[in-house]
């Protein structure tokens, strides 16, 4: 039984029925080549085709001479064999360039190995049919350049030869930079644009979609190790992590093992964009198990040097639909097109390939013998009518390449003809000997201006970053794709230009209706910081919400920003607002209550102070020295009215006058307390009357307690004044959105010393009170002193805690309250009783009542 089978796809995916394998045969037996008459010619090596043993300890030497074998028709490859063959026609058809000159061509299909390879550049060398170094036989057409591709492998291997030679070899696949190295390929010229600019585009893409987590395939070579160093920086710059990196072998066989690998890692893989770099061979077989088994809801971003024409697929679903492509940006090559259409056997008889691909797909008789077809055969048959995936019809970079590399070469041997002419001495007729190293001065200056009105060179130094078009790939079912263009990449424009997309166009992999969304973590919303995972990548983090009074306002905010001290952080933490400006005022609840009892204590003081006068004459009135008491109780008039000073909005005359005059007040209050406690004690303890204590008592010695005790305050607020004096002051802290204005009293060792200064003549009061406490209490007041004295330094000692805890205009209150507390207890414990007798008992103040009781 025969094993030849035929395969259209690059893989095993569509099996031609078995009457059709004879037909294969005939590429491998004959060896296909493919000639075309002209006294110069162009020799194309092209895989159009590869046949691989199905035994593998079969010598692929031998793969003619076995029938064991398979064949992998590469029919985009084919697409470039035809672009040559229409540049060759278009040139011979022009008058005006190579006018004299009839250029052929040679083509000859690339064996799988390196060895059977060069083995076909010494035939085209030798002109004999077979290799033999260094040997030329005369024949119709002379070789004048060679063009090498897609496979940047298949162009270095030749290039080491031709650059022996010095033989011009034109690339048509991928730019690729080590093929620019001149001291190993000095005769070599890539047709491509430059690929340097295809990361920058790719990590574009990345921040348009805000796709931050992508895994990459790459092909593992020279050249994939540059791609991944390149994109790994392009990456890292714009802020892009990569969840894996799989570097997928150069080999035909790895399908059974590495593939099944990758699977598992792309599904594990949170990733939902996946970068693959590399061509139709080098990653064969990732890209059959992603079509045929690994059916994801995953972004596919490709270069464009996939034939996608090669795969078939049946299935509606498809985890290659909605794939983002990146092509070259070419021009159409005019009537291209129609000359596909019209190629066919009968046109090209010497084509072994077209009566191949005729009797596969459209029935003809095929005859064995001569490897054609016979007449029966569909007349109107064309290669438009083969399905898209398996003869697209859009011209390729590759071909589109061909195209320009054999106008090249026509341009510059042109010139050349016309140079050798100009220097040819008139009257010999002799003709002119050509070698074609004598091409390469030509070739690098080269410079063809396309339909769009752009510069193609060879020179790989004036080559200019190319652009790109962003292909978006439609499945249909019976793999009938579409590469819809959605935008384009212009590396050479302004910042902010260079991408350019129509997302509404796009279609995404099956199942998703949305933009799809890749990251490692969902952002961080503006009041939220990003905290990095340890050991993670940087993309891979958590989201903590701001501290206190610190805000992010942007998605994905490193650190949050504290607000300024006139400002403070919303509930969401997203932004700053301004702070309330705010102090104990009037129509505060809490200021309007304070003012209020300080004016009614005031008027109740005043009106106490009113019944005294009245009743000056009284004994009750003039006892413990009725002048000590109108003094009191004017200065306890005034304390009242103290807590206005601490109540509005605070200025520099009213924080200066806040302390200091409630120093002052209750320093004559309570040096007013102590003479009466003295005058009290030295006009009872007087039983044996002294000539010292008569004295005291005769010259009110206790009334000048007052001026020096105020003295003393006054000396020491005059110090603290000239030191460091009470400034206003804004406390942003105390209460949340507000900034509350307050008097800072400057120096606090002052404060409390003058604190400390009243606590001692209150003590001071207190101990001469109480060592009075049981004298005759007809007109001994002690008792009423000692307990106010003990009240007012209970209000006091409570005070100092409580000032401390409390902050902003609380504490202005607790201040307030305090001198309110103080002074009330002075007022009521005092003069209560003596107001009571006065107005409600007086038949208890006279004489009368008193000498009664004594």
């Amino acid at each position: 039984m025969l094993f030849s089978w035929l395969f259209i796809s690059c893989f095993p995916q569509i099996t031609i029925p078995t009457p059709s394998y004879r037909s294969s045969e005939c590429l491998v037996r004959m060896q296909y080549r493919l000639n075309g008459k002209g006294n110069m010619a162009i020799v194309g090596f092209f895989p159009a085709y590869t046949a691989y043993p199905l035994n593998k300890t079969t010598d692929w030497r031998m793969a003619k001479f076995t029938r064991d074998f398979m064949v992998e028709f590469k029919l985009r490859n084919y697409q470039c064999i035809l672009a040559m063959m229409f540049a060759i026609e278009e040139i011979n058809n022009n008058p005006y360039l190579l006018p004299n000159t009839s250029l052929g061509f040679e083509v000859y299909n690339v064996p799988h190995d390196q060895r059977h390879t060069l083995a076909n550049v010494f035939v085209s060398f030798s002109g004999t049919g077979y290799g033999i170094s260094n040997y030329r036989c005369a024949s119709e057409s002379t070789p004048v350049a060679v063009l090498t591709g897609p496979s940047w492998a298949l162009s270095e291997h030749i290039g080491t030869l031709l650059g022996l030679y010095k033989f011009p070899q034109l690339t048509f696949g991928p730019f690729d930079s080590a093929l620019s190295e001149r001291r190993r390929f000095s005769s070599l010229y890539q047709v491509a644009p430059k690929d340097t600019s295809l990361t920058v585009g790719i990590g574009s893409l990345m921040v348009h979609f805000h796709w931050n987590w992508v895994g990459l395939f790459i092909m593992d070579d020279d050249k994939g190790a540059q791609i991944l160093s390149d994109l790994r920086s392009e990456l890292e710059k714009i802020g892009v992590c990569i969840a894996f990196v799989e570097m997928t072998l150069v080999s035909r066989g790895s399908f059974l093992t590495t593939s099944w690998k990758n699977q598992v890692q792309i599904l594990k893989s949170s990733a939902n964009v996946i970068i693959i770099y590399g061509d139709t061979d080098s990653l064969l077989s990732l890209i059959v198990n992603l079509k045929q088994k690994l059916l994801m809801w995953k972004v596919w971003v490709l270069n464009s040097h996939w034939d996608y024409s090669s795969f078939d697929n049946y299935l509606l679903l498809d985890a290659l639909h909605g794939a983002l492509i990146f092509s070259h940006h070419n021009e159409k090559i005019i009537n291209f097109t129609n000359f596909i259409q019209t190629a066919n056997p009968s046109k090209y008889p010497e084509d072994t390939y077209l009566h191949v691909l005729w009797h596969s797909f459209f029935n003809c008789s095929f005859l064995r013998r001569d490897c054609k077809i016979a007449d029966n055969c569909l007349p109107n048959a064309s290669l438009e009518f083969l399905p898209g995936n398996i003869f697209d019809m859009a011209t390729s970079e590759e071909s589109y390449n061909v195209y320009s590399a054999v106008y090249d070469v026509a341009k510059s041997l042109h010139e050349m003809t016309l140079q050798q002419v100009q220097l040819q001495t008139p009257g010999k007729g002799k003709d002119t000997v050509f070698f074609p190293w004598q091409l390469h001065p030509f070739l690098k200056n080269t410079q063809i201006i396309s339909h769009d009105g752009d510069k193609e060179v060879l020179d790989w130094k004036r080559k200019s970053h190319a652009d790109y078009d962003i292909l978006n790939f439609w499945n249909f079912p019976k793999g009938l794709g579409l590469n819809v263009k959605v935008g384009t990449f212009s590396p050479n424009a302004p910042d902010g230009q260079k991408l350019s997309l129509s997302s509404h166009m796009i279609q995404w992999s099956t199942g998703l209706t949305e933009t799809p969304q890749s990251v490692c973590s969902e952002s961080c919303l503006p009041g939220f910081r990003k905290t990095h995972r340890e050991g993670e990548a940087a993309c891979c983090f958590d989201c903590t919400p701001c501290p206190e009074n610190e805000i992010s306002n942007e998605t994905d905010a490193d650190q949050c920003v504290k607000c300024p001290e006139t400002h403070y952080a919303n509930t969401e933490k997203s932004h700053c607002q301004h702070k309330t400006v705010t102090f104990l005022a009037y129509d505060d609840p809490l200021g309007k209550t304070l003012g209020f009892i300080s004016l009614g204590f005031t008027s109740l003081t005043v009106a106490v102070l009113w019944v005294f006068l009245k009743h000056r004459d009284t004994p009750i009135v003039k006892a413990n020295n009725r002048t000590l008491s109108y003094t009191l109780l004017t200065t306890l008039t005034l304390c009242f009215l103290c807590p206005l000073l601490f109540i509005g909005r605070p200025s520099t005359v009213t924080c200066i006058l806040q302390q200091n005059t409630f120093g002052l007040l209750f320093t004559v209050a309570l040096s007013t307390v102590l003479a009466k406690t003295l005058t009290v004690l030295i006009a009872f303890r007087v039983t044996t009357p002294g000539r010292m204590r008569r004295w005291l008592l005769t010259s009110r010695a206790p009334n000048f307690i007052v001026p020096i005790c105020t003295l003393l305050q006054v000396v020491l607020s005059g110090v603290w004044l000239a030191t460091s004096p009470p400034f206003i002051d804004k406390d942003a802290h105390s209460e949340h959105g507000h900034i509350i204005i307050i008097c800072n009293k400057g120096s606090a060792v002052a404060f409390y010393c003058i604190l400390g200064y009243l606590g001692s003549l209150a003590l001071g009061s207190y101990l001469m009170a109480f060592l009075s406490r049981n004298l005759p209490d007809t007109f001994n007041e002690a008792k009423f002193l000692a307990f106010s004295m003990l009240v007012f330094c209970s209000v006091w000692v409570s005070f100092l805690p409580v000032y401390h805890s409390t902050k902003g205009k609380i504490m202005v209150a607790m201040e307030v309250l305090s001198i309110l507390a103080s002074s009330t207890s002075l007022l009521g414990i005092i003069f209560a009783p003596k107001c009571y007798i006065i107005l409600l008992r007086p038949e208890r103040n006279s004489l009368h009542h008193i000498r009664d009781k004594t």
